[in-house]
Order: structure tokens, then sequence, then C-alpha cells
């Protein structure tokens, strides 16, 4: 089972990816707060505003980072489903 960290606020997104069948967390917080727990995932979503919010941009990761201003949770779930299987 797929792991994804969404970001706070993202919940139409993290409902449909656990209807999906993905293993979803929710992040809140800051990067310190969560540190710990991204190397666990294989995608991290966050809103276009805070695509560096947490910091992520600097974090040191297996996770892909989506963004997902803009985007359908199907669309999110698309470019997971690209950036994981490459």
């Amino acid at each position: 089972m797929k792991k994804i960290g969404i970001e706070e606020g993202l919940t139409n997104v993290a409902d449909f990816l656990t209807d999906e069948g993905y293993s979803v967390k929710q992040l809140s917080g800051s990067m310190d707060e969560n540190l710990s727990s991204l190397k666990n995932f294989d995608a991290i979503v966050v809103s276009g505003l805070n695509t560096n919010m947490f910091g992520y941009d600097n974090v040191k990761a297996n996770a892909s980072i989506i963004d997902a201003d803009g985007l359908t949770p199907q669309e999110v779930r698309n470019m997971i489903e690209r950036q994981i299987d490459t």
C-alpha cells in the first residue's frame, strides 16, 4: 500500500486517496514536527501556496512532492502514480 502525506486542508484529496486504497496521513504543523515521518511516505501532497511552507523542498526524502494547486483529486492520484512508478 502506498503511503501518502497530505497537507492539512486538502481533505477532499485525502478522502479520495483513502477511498482509492492509499494509506493517508494528514500533516500539520512545522517541518520539524513531521520530519521523522516524512521519509516513510511515497509521496507528499501540498497546496500550491504552501509548496515550501514546511520546508519540504529542503528535505532529503524518497517521497515525491505533489503540488495539488488547481488539480482534482483524480489528477493528484494520477500524478502520484506517474511519479512513484518511474
